[in-house]
């Protein structure tokens, strides 16, 4: 049976929901549990399954390893917020402020294992592929990482480092979901990396479209206040353009910005704002989102099943495009 994507992530909240954590102590895994009940778009099992569906009718056989996506993907931002000492996840506390420092370190090493744990419960002679390919996709997440934290020292950072660090960080993480479902489904290998190139654009649109958003968005639809890239002096794709392309005069004020020690937040916010909507910064970065999600449309095309059954994934790659959160 085809699902919808809405179906899919029916399957895949109800799955996390009655995930077992049967280990001692259990305070170790109470914030395993915390972390994955937070909730989230749940977009990398959701393309794990509808990788699978492509080519088989029950997607819910594959759910294990999608639980191992998820919970991968939730230990890289445990340990994100750790590094950014951020307080807030999804609204609520993140876990190195709910318990401390070292409870998120021991607890997120533990994730990381019930990842690989969970992502192993695939028929054995699918195992090697699907691990190596996981494995791969683990160091090119922390590579990604540490382009992202190195980034924050340097203010000559280029247009084509970023879209790559962001394609180590984001996109590579969508491709391998995508590219699984297909290996689990005994897809062709053309149709399964024709898949992963899919994901990586769509990952790249996707986290352009949250830079976009941070300094965009409504904060009642986000579901924080914007302006945080812009606070922090976070090398997006909209501030490394900006310099770029910024006139003497503009270049001069927003160099007076990210240099500043004390600002008024609001204050900082609609001037740097101000000057992207100058500079034209805001169309630049909607034309690059729709670029990748132009070429994941092509790349889609060449995937050699039906039209019927690309449909859902259609679908879901245009509520993604149209997204404000």
């Amino acid at each position: 049976m085809l699902l919808s994507s809405n179906d899919i992530l029916q399957l895949v909240n109800d799955c996390l929901d009655h995930l077992p954590y049967k280990r001692q102590p259990a305070s170790l895994y109470e914030p395993v549990q915390y972390v994955l009940s937070l909730g989230g778009k749940r977009i990398r099992p959701v393309l794990m399954l509808m990788g699978y569906n492509l080519w088989r009718e029950q997607p819910a056989d594959i759910l294990m390893p999608a639980m191992g996506i998820e919970t991968y993907h939730n230990y890289t931002l445990l340990h994100d917020d750790l590094m950014d000492n951020a307080d807030v996840r999804r609204g609520h506390a993140t876990v190195h402020r709910r318990w401390d420092a070292n409870k998120a370190i021991l607890s997120g090493d533990s994730m990381l294992v019930l990842a690989y744990q969970r992502m192993q419960q695939v028929p054995a002679e699918k195992m090697p592929a699907v691990i190596d390919l996981f494995t791969e996709t683990a160091l090119e997440i922390g590579e990604g990482q540490e382009y992202d934290m190195a980034f924050e020292t340097r203010n000559d950072v280029t247009e084509e480092e970023y879209i790559e660090m962001i394609r180590l960080k984001t996109s590579v993480l969508l491709a391998c979901a995508l590219k699984i479902g297909a290996l689990l489904a005994d897809a062709p290998q053309r149709d399964a990396d024709l898949l992963y190139t899919f994901g990586e654009q769509v990952g790249l649109a996707f986290q352009l479209q949250d830079d976009l958003l941070d300094v965009y968005g409504d904060p009642a639809v986000f579901g924080k206040a914007i302006g945080g890239d812009i606070t922090s002096n976070k090398k997006t794709y909209m501030l490394i353009n900006a310099v770029n392309r910024a006139n003497a005069a503009q270049r001069q004020e927003l160099e007076r910005w990210i240099a500043a020690k004390d600002f008024n937040r609001q204050e900082k916010v609609a001037a740097v704002t101000r000057l992207y909507d100058e500079i034209g910064i805001r169309q630049l970065c909607e034309e690059k989102i729709n670029h990748y999600f132009e070429l994941a449309r092509q790349t889609l095309a060449e995937v050699h099943v039906d039209e019927e059954r690309k449909q859902a994934l259609k679908v879901y790659m245009d509520e993604l495009l149209h997204r404000n959160k």
